[in-house]
């Protein structure tokens, strides 16, 4: 009765239980997403390109609430042999990876896509496997697959024992005959080679351009191809076909694309969808991932291309007619996935929860006082890092980053380490101890994307006084020098502080541990956005400018609160 009386008096008591999820998923630069259930646990992997760690896995139980538990290639010496990602070009590196599980082992399969400086000397396309019993890891060092041609990889394990390499194949001019077809192989687990006759099984429903990223699935008692076409920008497509055998020929589904946001405006909130894999639930229902790039900055967006979910439902489809005997034909149909069956696009927060009983928990937050004895498994490098870039126990409960000659430069290995950036509007605030006596010494926090689009807020040292400066660079500049002023009260210690809100960046600087904040400068948020591949980094970075030195700047804590709209 007292229960009964205290809602009656306080009915805001009650909280209604949410029913819908939001995408994405993942957000972040988390593109080219692929999936695998063992049980009732979920793990998807994303591409990475040159960062490091490379190949992000993450767990979920209920498809809405993702952990990141470790990455695929996660020891330097798996990315410094036939893997390079030590001296790799930007936007190349770890391209399309497939997860997938059997007989008690976990497996990704990946391309890495290495431009030799000599213009003499083609790209090299690595394709190789690496293998987990646990796919937090540890990972098994990358088994290079001699032969395999082209990117975008897929292992499929067929019921009759046979393992197939499913490849994308370049055939030329992207815009005339399509960029590739795929292909498949038999593929040998114990030796790693592939055996038997290669098989050219589909150019796509349009024979257009950019067919790649495939996936095969065996279901109803047949195999179905899925691919991604149209290339990454706002003409990507996912597109599906099928055959009674592995080896083709494959027939394309009458209902393609299956995915795209190529049809809606360029003002829809999300665009350029494609690049997908589905996954079945233990129920028999099915869902797909696949990346999208959010529509909040001028058509484009700092976070890239991100990961969402979409429900899928199989339904009957004519794919062709066919003449039974004179004048006679009779349809031939087939069960083709329909994705996302109430609106047939991807939804920012209207989908229901593919578990009602599990509601999403999305929090964008994440502080490091770095007290641990081992980086957060969040922090990542562009490229493989030098030995001894930074140190968590030169002084506890800092990270120590050594100042190196490099600085932000084509296929460069540099001191700055960086956190996903996953939402427009957010703070980060990160406090430095830096006391260099060297000149040219600089250190602060770095919003960066590319060796060339990054936006450096740093303590620089110029003709033995410190100095307070924002530069910003992009393909069309060398570096500007946004604001720049003496700072001749500063005592070797400093709290920055980036708020971005109402489409700005607001800097800010603080000398006496955070109890008042100085505002320095203003730009806008889009400095940096350019056509890549992976979204911004939220970081800190040291640099000696080209001397060689031994100092260091420690970083006492960093925090970062986003804002999720």
């Amino acid at each position: 009765m007292k229960e009964l009386l205290l809602l009656l008096l306080f009915p805001f008591l009650l909280t209604a239980q949410p029913t819908t999820f939001t995408n994405p998923i993942i957000p972040g630069g988390h593109p080219d997403p692929s999936i695998c259930r063992v049980g009732d646990d979920y793990y998807i992997v994303n591409s990475t390109f040159e960062y490091f760690p490379a190949l992000p896995i993450h767990h979920s139980k209920d498809l809405v609430n993702w952990d990141l538990i470790g990455y695929g290639l996660h020891r330097p010496e798996q990315a410094s042999g036939v893997v390079n990602l030590v001296d790799v070009q930007q936007d190349g590196g770890i391209h399309a990876p497939s997860i997938r599980y059997h007989n008690g082992l976990f497996y990704i399969i990946t391309t890495n896509v290495y431009t030799p400086e000599d213009k003499n000397r083609p790209t090299d396309m690595v394709n190789f496997v690496i293998t987990a019993k646990d796919p937090a890891g540890p990972w098994s060092e990358p088994h290079h697959i001699e032969g395999a041609v082209g990117i975008d990889p897929d292992i499929f394990f067929d019921d009759d024992g046979k393992v197939w390499f499913v490849g994308t194949h370049d055939t030329g001019n992207p815009y005339q005959n399509g960029i590739g077809e795929i292909w498949v192989q038999e593929l040998d687990i114990k030796t790693w080679k592939l055996k038997g006759a290669r098989h050219s099984i589909w150019r796509g429903a349009c024979d257009g351009c950019c067919v790649e990223g495939p996936h095969i699935y065996k279901q109803h008692g047949r195999y179905y191809l899925l691919i991604a076409e149209g290339g990454t920008g706002l003409n990507h497509a996912v597109m599906m076909a099928t055959s009674d055998t592995i080896t083709g020929p494959y027939e394309s589904n009458p209902r393609n694309p299956i995915l795209t946001s190529r049809h809606l405006s360029n003002k829809n909130w999300v665009h350029s969808t494609g690049h997908a894999d589905l996954v079945e639930l233990p129920d028999g229902r099915w869902y797909m991932v696949a990346l999208g790039k959010r529509n909040d900055r001028d058509g484009d967006s700092n976070m890239g291309r991100e990961t969402h979910l979409m429900p899928v439902i199989w339904e009957p489809a004519i794919a062709r007619w066919e003449e039974v005997r004179k004048d006679v034909w009779e349809p031939i149909e087939y069960l083709w996935p329909v994705v996302a069956p109430e609106t047939g696009k991807i939804e920012r927060s209207d989908t229901p929860l593919p578990f009602p009983n599990k509601p999403q928990n999305y929090n964008d937050t994440f502080s490091d006082n770095f007290d641990s004895r081992e980086l957060d498994v969040k922090w990542n490098f562009r490229r493989v890092p030098k030995p001894n870039t930074y140190s968590l126990t030169a002084k506890k409960g800092y990270l120590r980053l050594y100042l190196q000659p490099t600085t932000f430069s084509l296929r460069e290995q540099y001191s700055a380490i960086g956190i996903r950036q996953k939402e427009s509007a957010f703070e980060y605030t990160a406090k430095m101890e830096f006391k260099p006596k060297l000149g040219q010494a600089e250190a602060g926090i770095s919003l960066f994307l590319q060796d060339d689009h990054y936006i450096n807020f740093t303590v620089k040292i110029e003709r033995g006084r410190p100095t307070l400066q924002v530069i910003a660079k992009g393909k069309k500049d060398k570096g500007k020098v946004i604001e720049k002023e003496w700072l001749d009260d500063y005592q070797g210690h400093i709290v920055f502080k980036l708020v971005s809100k109402d489409q700005q960046y607001h800097y800010h600087y603080s000398l006496d541990d955070g109890a008042t904040f100085q505002p320095f400068t203003t730009t806008d948020d889009n400095l940096i956005i350019c056509r890549s591949y992976i979204g911004a980094n939220l970081g800190i970075f040291a640099t000696s400018n080209g001397e060689a030195t031994k100092e260091y700047a420690d970083f006492d804590w960093v925090r970062y609160q986003g804002v999720v709209r």
